[in-house]
């Protein structure tokens, strides 16, 4: 080969290989109780602060950017009213760093949340309570012992297919498209709950919700559309009459180790509805390994993210996944695996830039920040990985419980 031509080559393949930026900024929360500021320079990961804040199970975190307010649900809490849960307001400093302002009870066991808007801009929070088998909300900013603006309980009358499922057990809370509907998947009722927003009150209103395959267990989901479309996290919502374009959702499910396909409508009703297209099983030959179970599901364009807990398929690190949906019927094919480069990952997190993924890995307490390819979407080698507080227990709620990026 020419001189020349071996240079450009290089050259060539030194811009395309993905590089990590000079610097970022994660939290992530543990069950002991403290909540981390985490900062990355180049291939250095490191502990900022450690605040205990947020009770004593904080579990998730969501972040209003535009006010630098971080909201932190803590999972302590039941059903039973005499037990309680948490939300906790934290003012994140430009360095990062958080300041405790305002606390409230809610409902127990709450282990997921959103921001969503409705008319004039006005904001709220909306949180899926598992072991409180409930969704509430709650009008932004929160103010110390503030009451919830809304609380829906769940019952059911029978149990479901395992001892999981002996009540309801909503995992998460997340927003359509168009940031007028919220979705909320019940792993112990087997159903997709549907909320509409009221444009006026902030108030959920809510649609009939869809039943899932008997014992699946559902726990988180993704949208995707050809209209008004959301690739990372954070990204603001502007609300819409209906859905511009083809809708999807792409739903995991934990007790049955698959991931289904559903058809998104919007009815003249003023509600969304789904239809079963696909149900796979999101791991390299269709088989998902005994006691390994999917957590969390990104997107960014046609590229699909799953991680599996508890596989081992990289001893002795779990597995994170790469599924391809297709432009043509919206259905998904498993492409490949890579390591969690950690034990269960129980959430994790791409970038706004769509080249990091941040791997919060609950039982090694680890966060693994990971290279993604932006051209082809496929995960790449480690840039850094950090211990986070103490390793917990597999199947235990121990260890790291979650992590996002601050941007």
């Amino acid at each position: 080969m020419h001189l020349n031509t071996l240079l450009l080559a290089l050259a060539s393949t030194a811009l395309a290989k993905p590089t990590p930026p000079a610097s970022a900024r994660l939290w992530a929360t543990h069950y002991n109780g403290n909540v981390y500021t985490l900062e990355l320079n180049g291939t250095d990961l490191a502990i900022k602060q450690t605040l205990k804040t947020c009770g004593a199970m904080p579990s998730w975190l969501t972040l209003d950017a535009k006010t630098r307010t971080v909201y932190c649900s803590n999972e302590d809490g039941t059903n039973d009213p005499s037990t309680h849960g948490t939300l906790t307001a934290l003012r994140a400093a430009p360095d990062g760093r958080l300041q405790e302002v305002a606390v409230t009870d809610t409902v127990g066991g709450g282990v997921n949340s959103v921001i969503y808007e409705a008319d004039e801009g006005k904001k709220y929070l909306a949180i899926a309570h598992y072991e409180g088998s409930a969704v509430s909300t709650f009008a932004l900013p929160i103010e110390n012992n503030q009451p919830a603006l809304q609380e829906f309980h769940f019952n059911m009358t029978h149990p479901g297919k395992v001892a999981q499922q002996d009540s309801p057990h909503p995992h998460e809370v997340f927003l359509d498209p168009t940031g007028s509907f919220i979705v909320s998947p019940d792993l112990g009722a087997d159903l997709l709950r549907v909320y509409s927003i009221n444009g006026d009150s902030g108030k959920l209103d809510e649609c009939p919700s869809t039943n899932v395959t008997f014992g699946s267990g559902p726990r988180h989901g993704v949208f995707w559309t050809d209209g008004t479309d959301r690739t990372s996290e954070g990204a603001t919502h502007q609300r819409k009459l209906a859905a511009v374009g083809k809708t999807m959702l792409y739903v995991v499910n934990e007790i049955g180790g698959t991931m289904m396909v559903y058809d998104v409508s919007y009815s003249r009703s003023g509600c969304l509805s789904l239809e079963k297209k696909q149900t796979i099983v999101p791991y390299p030959k269709g088989v998902m390994p005994d006691g390994a179970t999917p957590a969390g599901i990104k997107r960014i364009g046609n590229a699909l993210y799953v991680s599996v807990r508890t596989d081992q398929g990289y001893k002795p690190n779990d597995s994170m996944v790469v599924l391809d949906r297709s432009p043509k019927d919206g259905s998904v094919k498993v492409r490949n695996s890579s390591s969690a480069f950690g034990k269960v990952p129980r959430t994790f997190v791409i970038n706004r830039a769509g080249n990091l993924v941040a791997i919060g890995d609950q039982a090694s307490a680890t966060v693994a920040i990971v290279l993604r390819d932006r051209q082809t979407g496929n995960l790449g080698d480690e840039v850094a990985v950090l211990q986070v507080g103490e390793p917990g227990k597999v199947g235990s709620a121990e260890g790291l419980s979650s992590i996002i990026w601050d941007e």
